[in-house]
């Protein structure tokens, strides 16, 4: 018997909760919320959005120790630019997961990323749900 993705328990582990979105959406999503700290936001809108993040200073800093370090300085604007869209995504969600956004302040202590990370990658919650 051949099990479908839909009925593959992994797959159900990924798509639990939630709605799922494409890179592109994603990105839109993040950038046009940019300084919104309310509401919630899906693992997918949240990990396609920190690969985008990613990706684009990874290209500038290839670019800036290719051509011109120009493009170093180019990628490392960027990602301050990006500072807020990311601190908002980050909390987003955090309140999918019923926690408050507070607790980004946990990335300036010594392995409190790893917390952080730990929340990230649960499933989303709906509310009320323990």
């Amino acid at each position: 018997m051949t099990r479908t993705v839909a009925q593959h328990s992994f797959a159900r582990f990924l798509f639990r909760g939630g709605s799922i979105m494409n890179f592109l959406s994603a990105v839109e999503s993040c950038l046009t919320q940019f300084a919104v700290f309310s509401g919630r936001a899906t693992r997918s809108e949240f990990w396609w959005f920190a690969l985008f993040r990613w990706l684009l200073l990874m290209g500038f800093l290839i670019l800036g120790a290719a051509l011109d370090e120009v493009f170093e300085t180019i990628g490392w604007g960027l990602s301050f630019l990006l500072l807020l869209p990311d601190l908002a995504v980050g909390a987003r969600r955090l309140h999918d997961i019923d926690r408050s956004g507070w607790w980004l302040l946990l990335q300036v202590i010594p392995l409190g990323f790893l917390v952080l990370l730990y929340w990230w990658v649960q499933p989303s919650k709906e509310p009320g749900e323990e």
